[in-house]
């Protein structure tokens, strides 16, 4: 884990004044990392998640979600389902308004997307303040699915993001912590 973590690049100050970005990037780098990664969240998946009950789909956030979704789908063998930006997906979509440190913005999901009573867990890249997974767990739940959880590469514990899924009653685990 910690070659992981130390793959993670910091930019104080990015994108804007008092903000300490953390660049994941530097794990696609390596394709060992990248490996290493999916196996560590399928390590939390199956430790917390699945033990009773396979997954039906994992819900990736736009966009680094989506290069992490896919690739654990696959070693879990379930669906992968997107949830964008507004007016990104075709057809009717739920949608959901959150709050960024800047402003507001909008995440859809498509409404054909998940079944009812489908078990579901929402993954990212990263928790900070924990706006954006709340608003993917509560379209989640607009569709009808069973939210089991949240799964995050990264949490940024001193932003407390953690606190804003627990009041809508969801389990957040991370890989590694800042």
């Amino acid at each position: 884990i910690q070659r992981i973590k130390d793959a993670i690049g910091n930019y104080p100050d990015f994108p804007k004044k008092g903000v300490q970005f953390k660049d994941l990037f530097g794990i696609f780098k390596d394709p060992k990392l990248i490996q290493e990664s999916i196996d560590f969240l399928a390590d939390i998946v199956a430790e917390h998640y699945t033990k009773n009950k396979p997954l039906d789909a994992i819900v990736g956030l736009d966009a680094r979600g989506f290069l992490l979704g896919p690739m654990l789908a696959v070693k879990l063998n379930c669906a992968f389902v997107p949830i964008r930006k507004a007016n990104k997906l075709p057809g009717e979509c739920f949608s959901e308004n959150y709050e960024l440190e800047y402003g507001t913005a909008t995440l859809e999901l498509s409404k054909s997307a998940l079944s009812p009573g489908a078990r579901v867990l929402v993954l990212d890249d990263l928790i900070a303040i924990g706006g954006t997974l709340a608003a993917a767990c509560r379209l989640v739940r607009k569709a009808s699915a069973d939210l089991i959880g949240c799964v995050v590469l990264v949490e940024l514990t001193y932003l407390n993001g953690r606190e804003k899924l627990e009041e809508l009653g969801v389990s957040v685990q991370s890989l590694i912590t800042f």
